[in-house]
């Protein structure tokens, strides 16, 4: 295992949910062929149509992942923090990043080369299981959040997101206020809702007293109150309660 690769680092890659629960055995493989890399804010991992070039996990700060159209029309998709992994989906079907993913703010990474990986997955075929599990959680997140966009009003959906940003982040406090490191713009974006609609819906939900809204962040107050007006089911508990078990917390993201 690499020398920058400390206790600390340790421990907070295994609070993500699949990666604490992988093998020890793909756990040192792994990261024995890890490399650190930075971003600054602004600076762009991968843009969409550029070659496969491994896994990665966010080890600080935040990626946004993204899709643009020819006439700079932005959609967001997620906002990813650590200690998530991602860029599984190109590693099985060997095609180009489907999606930007550009720092919000300074992003420290670890990544996984292509190369290396793919060696080491001819080596030890069984790991692929593991990498398929990875991309199984990302594939079940995405169709909840794809029917919660065809079938909810505008605060359900919000509600929702809001819910899964904090139920299923590593960055969670067990108790006490939530934040979200999200402005009221980029929350809009991943909903396909207005500024407009956007802003009545969360200062409804202020008014509440389920949270508060404050630059470039919302702050959820009252976690049991936003999951009752988001109508999580027994299920989706269920699941929250999966991605909650591999560590302290872990956000799901699905960057590709």
């Amino acid at each position: 295992m690499r020398e920058w690769i400390t206790p600390d680092v340790l421990a907070l890659l295994r609070a993500d949910p699949w990666f604490g629960s992988v093998p020890k055995d793909f756990e040192h493989d792994l990261l024995s062929l890890a490399t650190p890399r930075r971003l600054k804010h602004g600076e762009h991992l991968f843009f969409r149509g550029d070659a496969p070039d491994g896994l990665y996990a966010i080890l600080e700060g935040t990626l946004k992942v993204s899709g643009v159209t020819e006439a700079g029309k932005e959609a967001i998709l997620s906002l990813v923090d650590a200690p998530s992994w991602f860029g599984e989906i190109a590693l099985f079907d060997r095609l180009p990043r489907t999606h930007n993913a550009m720092a919000e703010g300074g992003v420290k990474l670890l990544h996984i080369p292509q190369k290396e990986l793919l060696a080491l997955l001819e080596r030890a075929p069984h790991y692929w299981r593991e990498l398929g599990v990875l991309m199984a959680l990302r594939l079940r997140l995405t169709f909840i959040s794809m029917e919660d966009l065809a079938l909810l009003p505008a605060e359900a959906r919000l509600a929702r997101r809001l819910v899964w940003l904090v139920e299923a982040s590593a960055l969670t406090p067990n108790e006490g206020v939530c934040v979200v490191p999200i402005s009221q713009t980029q929350l809009g974006l991943m909903l396909s809702l207005s500024r407009q609609t956007t802003n009545q819906v969360l200062q409804a939900l202020q008014d509440q007293g389920v949270l508060r809204v404050a630059y470039g962040r919302i702050e959820v107050l009252d976690r049991v109150r936003l999951m009752e007006i988001a109508g999580v089911s027994t299920n989706e508990k269920r699941i929250l309660s999966q991605l909650q078990g591999g560590g302290p917390k872990g956000r799901a993201s699905d960057p590709a």
